[in-house]
């Protein structure tokens, strides 16, 4: 994953506190709730080692109110290829905690089922966080926040917002001429590239990875990279690159990028909400906005992602998971804490609404990802990610465009078939 989790930390289990037996207008719920209590047992939650240390004691009082037994169990390394081999043998969680571009691959491998949400409930949700959980025409996880970068600039260094990527090479070179800084913009790539943080300028001039089908979704027989638009947009990215005007290198990579912001090496950072907290804690006065596209092209569209809880299609107690999914993480009290542990925008309208008036940041960031793209939850998009960075990576270097990025699309091309 290119997309920076961060645990839910004990927020979540708050929030189960807080939360009780959350309303659903669904009159499914009541049978759910019987069927889950008849049925005894145990629940059993997998989630990585923060969420788990944070969400056991609570998961067991929700347990107590449900009559059941609820184990937290903690997946330090792997999480969604550990989950769908338990879910092949059987022997998996009843509910996984994870980011919604795993759908594509767990659905194909048969270890999560659709989530039942009655109408009012699925409304209460931001469209594109919905939109995001929906693989083949169902909703298949219940969101609860939702990520894209922006552009984090230094405002002592660089006051004003630029409209156009080549605006900003333009002042992060005066700033460099001045000593001022040392870089010209922090977008990482490193040695391996970087598919979802060069997205947005990507498609700015103009490529794009899968086509969609007429229902709207990704269609992975329409792969965008080696075609004519991957090869101009590339171009276009080339002369920002190491042999041109040098915003974009491989040093800077996901391990530098932030500090090297944080340390006033740089005015302009490409980044998401997990940022903020380290530009806060370095004293940054900073501000946000939409990642600035090339001059004449198109809107950058940053990829949009989503975290979201899942029901396991294999689990020994579907029933009791799904009355905690639907119902407990569908509440705003929920929702709200975990944004007080991670301050990331809700994926519910109702708690985005309650915290945004004390976080002027949300908006921004919301505003960057209004045109976002949500990340391709297809199985199809697991064979972008390296083939794509590494051509990514070459080009930064100086390698040609065309021959780079279209051999990058026969790679991709034949893991897809």
């Amino acid at each position: 994953m290119r997309i920076r989790t961060a645990g839910v930390v004990a927020a979540v289990a708050l929030a189960l506190a807080a939360s009780g037996c959350g309303g659903s207008d669904d009159n499914d719920e009541p049978a759910a709730k019987e069927s889950a209590k008849a049925s005894g047992g145990e629940l059993v939650i997998w989630a990585d080692d923060k969420r788990a240390a944070a969400l056991q004691p609570f998961a067991e009082k929700f347990g107590q109110e449900n009559g059941v037994t609820v184990k937290v169990e903690a997946v330090s390394k792997d999480l969604q290829t550990n989950f769908v081999t338990a879910a092949q043998q059987s022997s998996g969680p009843d509910v996984v905690v994870g980011a919604h571009d795993w759908i594509g691959n767990m659905v194909q491998n048969g270890a999560i089922e659709p989530v039942q949400l009655a109408a009012e409930q699925k409304s209460a949700f931001n469209e594109t966080a919905v939109k995001a959980v929906t693989f083949n025409g169902q909703l298949y996880g219940v969101p609860y926040a939702m990520e894209n970068l922006a552009l984090i600039r230094n405002t002592e260094l660089a006051p004003e917002a630029p409209k156009t990527i080549e605006d900003l090479v333009a002042a992060g070179k005066k700033l460099k001429a001045e000593k001022k800084a040392s870089e010209i913009l922090c977008l990482q790539s490193g040695q391996n590239g970087d598919a979802y943080h060069i997205y947005p300028l990507y498609t700015s001039a103009g490529g794009y990875l899968f086509g969609t089908a007429a229902n709207g979704d990704y269609d992975p027989k329409d792969l965008g990279v080696g075609k004519p638009e991957s090869i101009a947009a590339f171009q276009k990215i080339a002369k920002l690159g190491e042999k041109g005007e040098g915003a974009l290198k491989r040093s800077i990579t996901g391990e530098n990028s932030i500090a090297t912001f944080t340390g006033k090496k740089c005015a302009f950072l490409v980044s998401g909400p997990w940022a903020i907290t380290d530009a806060k804690k370095a004293g940054i006065k900073y501000d946000i906005s939409p990642v600035p596209g090339f001059a004449g092209g198109k809107e950058a569209q940053p990829f949009v992602g989503v975290q979201a809880f899942y029901v396991a299609a294999k689990g020994k107690n579907k029933a009791l998971a799904q009355e905690f999914v639907a119902n407990h993480v569908t509440t705003a009290d929920l929702a709200v804490a975990l944004y007080n542990a991670e301050p990331r925008p809700p994926a519910l309208t109702a708690a985005l609404d309650q915290v945004k008036g004390s976080d002027p940041d949300l908006a921004k960031f919301q505003e960057a990802g209004k045109n976002g793209q949500p990340l391709p939850a297809i199985p199809a998009m697991a064979a972008i990610w390296d083939p794509f960075g590494k051509a990514e990576a070459a080009i930064i270097g100086g390698a040609d465009p065309a021959k780079t990025i279209t051999a990058a699309g026969k790679t991709i091309s034949e893991q897809i078939k």
